[in-house]
This record gives structure tokens, sequence and C-alpha cells, in this order.
């Protein structure tokens, strides 16, 4: 009897060792079960068994349930500014293997992480960014380089979203930070204002110059065009001198008098051989016939001959022939 019941004692304690061997999972959990603390199985949701201890345990994990890490740290912006950053990361245990063995600590790397690749992007950004219309962005790089870099960790964590529940400026320097930001605008603006007046000013500079590079090419163009043609003309009346120079000299002359008296508003008048006054409408011969050399009349006259230029009308004074030889006695 005795041994019997010795038996019986130790069967119904091989029974209820057994028993707490039966677990149940969960529709939102998975089971990882480890062999004297080696990995045996991941388990699905259900009524599950294994080895009870010590020869093997089970850890449940949730799969399912978001999370979260909060983390405020101060940092500097790329136009060298302080800024504080608080950050929160959800997230969720996508991987039940990878997260129960490949880190020690998976929320504080996670944390660590989310410091760090905030930093970073923060870092690239400048303060208005930051500030203002960038958060939305600065999210969005920061929760791709936290899953990257866990991946890379193989830490098993999916990151759900990330938030900036606060991002402001330190109080000890926000007059100072408000002084930069006044000057940063001050020389943004005054750099537009000089670009403008830049765009306004190099095209009329640049038509300007253009304007008298033309001009000076068409006078450089008629000023040898005259010089071709004064010496041509040059050549033309020395080879009419050579074949008769007293006929091209009287015509010479002939044609300078005529250049200069058809300007001049003074009348000769002959009155040898008769002692009477000789009236002539001097005003009338004189109306309409002052005028300025042309160009082509000048180069006409010898360097000799120097034609007047417009006068005002002069007195003409008719002397009788009696009254100049007496003068001349």
């Amino acid at each position: 009897m005795r041994g019997f019941g010795f038996s019986t004692v130790a069967l119904v304690l091989v029974g209820v060792w057994a028993l707490t061997g039966f677990y149940v999972v969960d529709a939102a959990e998975r089971g990882v079960v480890t062999r004297f603390g080696r990995f045996v199985a991941a388990t699905e949701p259900g009524l599950r068994w294994h080895i009870p201890w010590p020869v093997e345990a089970r850890q449940i994990i949730n799969v399912e349930t978001v999370e979260g890490v909060t983390d405020q740290t101060r940092m500097l912006t790329s136009d060298e500014n302080l800024v504080d950053i608080n950050i929160a990361v959800q997230y969720r245990r996508a991987e039940p293997v990878a997260f129960a063995f490949n880190v020690r600590d998976p929320e504080q790397t996670l944390k660590e992480v989310a410091e760090s690749a905030i930093r970073e992007i923060v870092g690239r950004s400048q303060l208005d960014f930051v500030l203002e219309q960038g958060r939305q962005e600065i999210t969005a790089r920061t929760k791709e380089l936290i899953q990257r870099t866990l991946d890379a960790y193989k830490t098993g964590i999916e990151v759900t979203t990330v938030n900036l529940q606060g991002v402001s400026v330190p109080e000890q320097v926000q007059s100072s930070q408000r002084d930069a930001i006044k000057a940063r605008e001050d020389r943004e603006r005054l750099a537009l204002e000089a670009q403008a007046y830049a765009n306004d000013i190099l095209p009329k500079a640049k038509g300007s110059a253009a304007r008298q590079s033309e001009d000076a090419a068409a006078y450089k163009a008629r000023i040898v065009a005259d010089a071709e043609g004064e010496a041509q003309r040059f050549t033309q009346l020395l080879a009419s001198y050579l074949r008769a120079p007293g006929v091209t000299r009287q015509r010479l002359y002939f044609e300078t008098l005529e250049v200069v008296l058809g300007n001049t508003n003074k009348v000769l008048v002959d009155t040898k051989g008769t002692g009477n006054m000789i009236y002539l409408p001097l005003d009338k011969l004189t109306e309409g016939r002052t005028r300025t050399l042309t160009l082509d009349e000048q180069r006409q006259v010898p360097d000799t001959v120097q034609p007047r230029a417009e006068t005002e009308a002069a007195p003409v004074e008719v002397v009788p022939e009696a009254s100049r030889e007496r003068g001349s006695r």
C-alpha cells in the first residue's frame, strides 16, 4: 500500500507538472517557446502546450497593440539655432522572435534611435522650416530613418507614427533668436532689391551699349565712304588737271566763287561809265539767298578760301565813278 501510494502521488505530481505546460495564445498575441534558453518554436493563437519548466519556457508577445515612447531633447538646426523638440513614437512588435532575441532592450533601443534620427533631420533643416511649414516633412523623414535603423538592428519593431508634440525656441535665447531672424530677413530683402535693380539696369546698359556700337559702326561706314569718295573725286580732278591745267584751274576758281558768293548777302554793282545812282531792290535780291554751305559745297572750297556763314544783311553803297575819281585824287 505504501508503494501504491508513492506511485500514485508521483503520477499525480507528474500529471500536475504536465498540465502546467498548457497555455493559451490570444488572437493579438504570439508565443515564443525556448528550451533551456534556446529558441524552439513560435506558436500561433489557440490552446498550446510545451514541456513545462525547467525544460522549456514560453513568452507571450502582443503583436497588435500599439505602444509609444516619448523623448524631449535640445538640438541645433543647420543655421545654428537652438530648438527644443518633444517627439513621440508609436510602434508595435511586428516580429515576436526578433523582438525577443535580437535586442536586449527594444524599447530603450527605439528611444535612442528616435533621438538620433530627429537630431539628424533637424540638424539638416533651418529654424523657420522646423517651426512652421516643415513639421510634416520632418516627421515623415524621421519615421523613415527610424524604421530603416530598426530594420538594420533586426529589432522586430514596426514604427506606426511619429509626432512632434512640441517645437519651440529656448526662452533664454528667444530675444537673440528674433534679432537673428530679423537680420536674415533684412538680408534677403536687400538681396531681392539688389537683384531687381540689376534686372532693371542691366538691360538698359546692354541696350545703350548696343546702340552706341551701332552708331559707331554707322559713323565709321559713313566716314570711310566719304573718305573714299573724296579720294576718288580728287583722283578724277587730278586727272583732269594733268590733261588741262589752265582750264581746270579756271573752273575750280569759278566754282569756288559760285559757292562763296552764292551764300553771301552782299551785292556788287559795276557803275563804270555812268555817274547816275542805280537803285536796286537789294532786300528782294538777297531774300531767300542766304543759306548755310552744304557739306559738298564746303569740300569744293580750297583751303585758302573760307566761305562765310549766314550773316546779317549789310548796307550796299553805290558810289558814282566821278566821285571815286575825285576821291582817288
